[in-house]
């Protein structure tokens, strides 16, 4: 289990890679947290719970750190159901090459 702390401060490091995916990403972490990034602008940043993501992201916090850290392949994970997408399958692939590279 991740802290929440922890996510935070990942989710934000990789921010400036996230901008201009042109959507409302929601990562979903369960008892870890859950966080909603604006990535619609050049600069992605976090936005409060009242926003209304184009797409849902639903992980574990460990297998989110590990996304980040190119340890864990967002294809595989999705495949072996370690990451669970609603929404904009178009908004998930683009995020997936933006954590992917």
């Amino acid at each position: 289990m991740a802290d929440k702390e922890e996510l935070e401060a990942r989710l934000t490091e990789v921010l400036p890679r996230l901008g201009g995916i042109g959507a409302i990403i929601a990562f979903d972490f369960g008892a870890d947290g859950k966080f909603i990034v604006d990535a619609r602008g050049a600069v992605a940043k976090l936005v409060g719970a009242d926003a209304d993501p184009a797409c849902t992201i639903k992980a574990s916090g460990a297998n989110m750190l590990k996304l980040i850290d190119g340890t864990l392949d967002p294809m595989l994970a999705y495949t072996l159901g370690k990451l669970k997408i609603s929404g904009s399958m178009g908004v998930a692939m683009k995020l997936a090459s933006t954590l992917g590279g």
